[in-house]
């Protein structure tokens, strides 16, 4: 990849956290205010694909 590639890319990536501050501005206000049950929604199932995972792994 040359050089103005990777600094084409820098700057698109650039302009796309721009693009999404407002959202994950909201995001990290929300991420305070939730409950314990809320994060234990999001965890199980993170916790399951990634024993899944690392069972398909250990079977290779």
């Amino acid at each position: 990849m040359g050089l103005w590639e990777k600094l084409l890319l820098g700057v698109l990536v650039l302009l796309v956290l721009l693009w999404f501050r407002p959202g994950i501005k909201a995001a990290f206000k929300e991420r305070r205010d939730a409950s314990r049950d809320e994060w234990m929604s999001v965890l199980i199932p993170i916790a399951l694909v990634a024993g899944f995972v690392a069972l398909l792994m250990m079977l290779v």
